[in-house]
C-alpha cells in the first residue's frame, strides 16, 4: 500500500516537472530546428531534434554535441540550451531515450541498448549533419548524464562530457548503506510508468527493491553495477574524454559522495562542481534558457575541449564548490583537499533507543526540501533538547567560539548492538544554535542483517558530503534514530539499538572543519 501510494504521488510530481520544464519548440534566431527519427540499436526509433549553426550548409564541419533526455522528460527538454550551443557554432542532436514518450522500445535504465543508442545517434549525426567526427561531445541531466558517461566508456569518438546531476555508481546512489532510498526509487519508478514503458527487467528489479526481497539482492547489485560508469572507469580513462561532473549537495536521488569518489579516480581532464539544491534543481533554470552557472560551465568546458578555445577553464582549480550558507564559490586542487582538516568529537557513554518510531529528526522530502534550502536557505530543523531520548541518540560537540566551515564528508564511527539480527539506523548532523534549534547539515542511512542479537559490532558511516557554515556560538550535534520517510527501514517491531563507546575502540564523529 505504501509503495503504491508513493508511486502514484511521485508520478504526478514528475509529470508536473516534465511539463513545467519543457520549453516551447521554436526556431532559433540563427539555427533551424528539425525533428527527425533516428534508428537506434536494433532499429528502434528514437525521436530526436537537430539544430545546426546558421549558414552551415557548406562543406565546413562543426563540433557535435549529443544530448540524451533525462528520465521521463520529453525530447524538447534541452531546446533552450541546444539553441545557445548552435548559436556558438555547435551541431546539437537531442533525442528521447528509448522507452520514453514517442521513442520506441522499452526502458532499459541505461543498459547496453541505451549505450548502443548513443553511438547510433553519433553515427546518424555524422552522416546527416555537418558534424565534425574529430570533435564529439555528450551532455545531459540525470538519466542523460549517466548515459553520457557510459557512452564515453564505450565510444572513443566522444572527446568531452558534461554529466549534470547524474550517477557514477547506481548502487551507492539509491542503495547507500545497504538501505533502499524509498522516495527516490518510487519517484523514478512512478515517473517511468507514467511517461514510458518499463521493460520486464526494470519491473522485476524495482519490485524486488521496493519490497525488500533480499533473496534477490546479489542480482539487483549486479544489475546496478552493469549500469554504473564507475564499473567502466578503466575504459573511460583509456579513451581520455574530458569529464565535467556537476551535482547538488542535497541530491536525494544521486547523492554527491559517489560522484566525488569517481572524480578522484579519473585520470584525464576533469572538473567537479557542487552547488546547493536537490536533484537537477541546480540546472533547472538553464532549461528555460535563463542564466545558469552549471550550464555556463558546461559551455565553457565544451568550448575548451571541443573547439580548443583558450578560455582559462583548465587553469582554474578543478574542484569548484558553492556553499549552502554563503553562496560563494571556492576552488580546490582535488577532492581530498576539500576535507583535509578533520576534527573529532566523541560519542561517549551508552545510549539505548527503541526502533520503529520517528523521533522527529529526518532528511525531508525528495526534491522539495533541498530545493527550499537552495533558494531560501531553510534546511529541515528540530529542537534538539526536545528530541525524545527513548527514540533518538543525541551527542553534541563543544560550542565553537569562531565560525566553522563544514566542507566535504562527515564520518561516523560507533559500536552498535541490536536485540534483533536486522535493523536500520539513520544518522543526522545538526548545526545547533543557542536556543537548541538544530538545522540539518547532512544525514545518511545504514542497514545491517545477520547480526547476532546482543553482540556489539562496529559501524562506519559516511554522511552525504556538503558545504555548510556553522556560525560562532553554535555547536554540532549528531542524532541517530531508526525511521526516516526517505528510506525503507528494517527494524523488527519492538527492536532496540544500543550505542556504546568501548575504551578499546572509542566512538566519534569526524567533521571536516575549516576555520573562517
Amino acid at each position: 500500500m505504501r509503495t503504491s501510494l508513493a508511486l502514484a504521488v511521485s508520478a504526478a510530481l514528475v509529470a508536473g516537472t516534465a511539463l513545467g520544464l519543457a520549453p516551447a519548440a521554436q526556431a532559433g534566431e540563427t539555427g533551424t530546428i528539425r525533428f527527425v527519427d533516428i534508428a537506434g540499436e536494433g532499429g528502434t526509433v528514437l525521436k530526436a531534434n537537430v539544430i545546426a549553426p546558421a549558414g552551415s550548409g557548406g562543406a565546413a564541419r562543426h563540433p557535435l554535441i549529443v544530448l540524451p533526455t533525462s528520465w521521463a522528460m520529453p525530447q524538447i527538454e534541452y531546446l533552450a540550451q541546444a539553441q545557445k550551443l548552435a548559436d556558438s557554432g555547435y551541431v546539437v542532436v537531442s533525442y528521447n531515450s528509448r522507452g520514453f514518450w514517442q521513442s520506441g522500445g522499452q526502458i532499459e535504465t541505461a543498459g547496453p541498448k541505451d549505450v548502443a543508442d548513443a553511438s547510433k545517434v553519433v553515427d546518424w549525426a555524422l552522416a546527416n549533419t555537418p558534424a565534425d567526427p574529430e570533435h564529439v561531445g555528450m551532455a545531459g541531466v540525470s538519466y542523460g548524464a549517466g548515459i553520457s558517461l557510459l557512452a564515453a566508456a564505450h565510444d572513443p569518438r566522444i572527446k568531452a562530457v558534461a554529466a549534470l546531476s547524474g550517477w557514477a555508481d547506481l548502487i551507492e546512489s539509491i542503495y547507500s548503506g545497504r538501505t533502499q532510498h524509498l522516495q527516490a526509487a518510487a519517484l523514478l519508478g512512478g515517473a517511468g510508468y507514467l511517461t514510458g514503458r518499463p521493460g520486464p527487467e526494470l519491473q522485476e528489479v524495482l519490485g524486488d527493491f521496493l519490497s525488500s526481497n533480499l533473496d534477490k539482492e546479489d542480482e539487483m547489485i549486479a544489475w546496478g553495477r552493469t549500469r554504473s560508469p564507475a564499473t567502466y572507469l578503466d575504459r573511460i580513462n583509456a579513451n581520455g574524454a574530458a569529464i565535467m561532473l556537476g551535482n547538488a549537495w542535497g541530491d536525494t536521488i544521486f547523492p554527491p559522495n559517489q560522484y566525488a569518489s569517481f572524480f578522484e579516480k579519473l585520470t584525464g581532464p576533469k572538473r567537479l562542481e557542487f552547488r546547493p539544491g536537490d536533484h537537477a534543481t541546480a540546472e533547472a533554470t538553464g532549461l528555460f534558457g535563463l542564466p545558469n552557472d552549471t550550464w555556463t560551465s558546461a559551455h565553457r568546458w565544451f568550448d575548451r575541449h571541443l573547439k580548443g578555445v583558450d578560455n582559462g577553464v583548465d587553469r582554474e582549480q578543478p574542484v569548484q564548490l558553492k556553499s549552502r550558507s554563503t553562496g560563494g564559490y571556492e576552488g580546490y586542487a582535488d577532492w581530498k583537499s576539500v576535507h583535509a582538516d578533520q576534527r573529532k568529537f566523541d560519542l561517549g557513554g551508552t545510549q539505548r533507543v527503541w526502533a520503529n518510531v520517528d523521533s522527529g529528526a529526518n532528511g525531508g522530502i525528495t526534491l522539495l526540501t533541498n530545493a527550499l534550502d537552495q533558494f531560501l536557505r531553510t534546511p529541515p530543523v528540530v529542537s534538539v533538547p526536545l528530541l525524545p531520548r527513548a527514540f533518538a541518540g543525541v551527542w553534541q560537540s563543544e560550542r565553537y567560539d569562531t565560525p566553522q566551515r563544514v566542507r566535504g564528508t562527515v564520518k561516523v564511527h560507533t559500536t552498535v548492538a541490536s536485540t534483533e539480527e536486522s535493523g536500520t539506523l539513520v544518522a543526522y548532523l545538526y548545526d545547533v544554535g543557542p536556543l537548541g534549534v538544530g538545522k540539518l547539515v547532512s544525514n545518511a542511512p545504514y542497514t545491517f542483517h545477520d547480526r547476532t542479537p546482543g553482540k556489539p559490532f562496529a559501524v562506519d558511516l559516511e554522511l552525504f558530503s556538503t558545504a555548510y557554515d556553522v556560525p560562532a556560538g553554535h555547536r554540532l550535534a549528531l542524532v541517530v534514530d531508526t525511521v526516516d520517510p526517505l528510506y525503507i527501514e528494517h527494524n523488527p517491531t519492538g527492536a532496540q539499538l544500543t550505542f556504546s563507546s568501548p575504551s578499546a575502540d572509542p566512538s566519534y564523529v569526524s567533521v571536516p572543519l575549516r576555520k573562517e
